[in-house]
């Protein structure tokens, strides 16, 4: 028999909506959507993304809109068991997920969209993903443009995924962009929009991901800070401690952060 999905429904770390979920039960839902051709908006968020959002009321509006934001990394996962005493035993990695929906949409048939990173990462990625599943439809692809958007190009890029015919549409742009994209575009695209950020640059080859020993110790963060250390010192150095001490706040009761408001964005950013 096989074990039961988990979808428990959504739990605050730090005022942020994170779904108790598993493999399983976040591609049921995803592709229910992608049959159904409606919106749904999916992000898999690791630590920094959760920040952005605690930090941000604005950006944790947005994520709390999500229809479905599942734990990345494994202290989002920790802090679920911590806080919840949910027994949530394993993480749901982006890269994974994408792998996972690629799979099923393979065998149903649904054709994908991809979007994001630069354009020979996405040729590299599509190489990747049709030799790994053979039957998987790629319905068309286009790298993110990595800038405000005018009215007319925000408008371009959501038409040529509709008319394309794909079901869902993986979405590469880098978190917090990816998830601003999809909070902002997710009703005129009529599909599951799903954000993975590095996968895109995992699963073309460009990027080397650390290996399962380091991902299940939780330091995932500790070999990309080797990798890029200009880039991602600042995210790491100084938002993970900022992030355990504010998991204890929660766990302790010294701060509740559901009571602080989350205020809906006073425009559109555009970002693409």
């Amino acid at each position: 028999m096989c074990d039961p999905l988990i979808n428990s429904g959504k739990k605050s770390v730090l005022g942020v909506r994170v779904d108790v979920a598993d493999y399983e039960s976040a591609v049921e839902r995803t592709i229910d959507a992608a049959r159904k051709r409606i919106p749904f908006a999916v992000t898999a968020l690791p630590v920094h993304g959760i920040m952005t959002g605690a930090r941000d009321s604005s950006h944790r509006f947005r994520l709390n809109t999500f229809d479905l934001l599942v734990p990345d990394g494994q202290p989002v996962r920790w802090a679920l068991n911590i806080i919840h005493n949910v027994g949530l035993r394993e993480r749901v990695y982006g890269p994974s997920l994408m792998l996972a929906l690629c799979e099923r949409f393979a065998q149903e048939g649904l054709p994908i969209y991809l979007f994001g990173s630069r354009g020979e990462t996405i040729a590299l990625l599509s190489k990747n993903l049709r030799r790994r599943f053979p039957t998987l439809r790629i319905a068309g692809s286009q790298p993110g443009r990595f800038k405000v958007l005018s009215p007319s190009e925000r408008q371009d890029i959501v038409l040529s995924i509709r008319q394309s015919g794909a079901a869902l549409v993986f979405v590469g742009l880098g978190c917090p962009r990816q998830e601003i994209w999809t909070y902002e575009n997710r009703a005129a695209l009529s599909m599951p929009a799903v954000c993975v950020g590095a996968a895109f640059d995992f699963h073309a080859g460009t990027v080397p991901q650390a290996s399962p020993a380091l991902q299940r110790a939780g330091l995932e963060w500790a070999y990309r800070l080797t990798r890029e250390p200009r880039r991602l010192w600042r995210r790491y150095v100084l938002l993970n401690p900022l992030y355990v001490a504010m998991v204890a706040a929660q766990v302790t009761g010294a701060i509740d952060f559901d009571s602080r408001p989350s205020n809906p964005p006073p425009q559109d950013l555009n970002y693409g």
